[in-house]
């Protein structure tokens, strides 16, 4: 799938919503809870559930990076399914120090 910034997807197998921050446009293979991430407004299997291994969840109003940071993403409602881009899990973007007030 190919990420455009704005763009809103949903894991097929949990509650977890995304909304793309960033990205370079390239091709991805996005997943949550192992499966292929869906359309914000398509219909997910009615009994999926997330893969053994990728069930450690996604937290609301974190920001996920992609390996080389090539996309981000924000977690617009939380999930028991984790974020990978094809087997490799997704990281949490730090926050920025804030400068110092001395």
């Amino acid at each position: 799938m190919i990420l455009s910034i704005g763009s809103r997807l949903r894991s097929a197998v949990c509650d977890a919503e995304v909304v793309v921050v960033r990205s370079s446009g390239g091709e991805v293979d996005l997943r949550c809870g192992g499966r292929p991430m869906i359309a914000i407004d398509a219909t997910a299997p009615p009994d999926a559930a997330p893969e053994p291994g990728f069930a450690d969840g996604v937290l609301l109003g974190k920001r996920y990076v992609g390996a080389g940071g090539r996309f981000e993403l924000l977690c617009t409602k939380a999930g028991a399914g984790s974020l990978a881009e094809a087997e490799e899990p997704l990281g949490i973007k730090d926050a920025k120090p804030l400068p110092s007030s001395d």
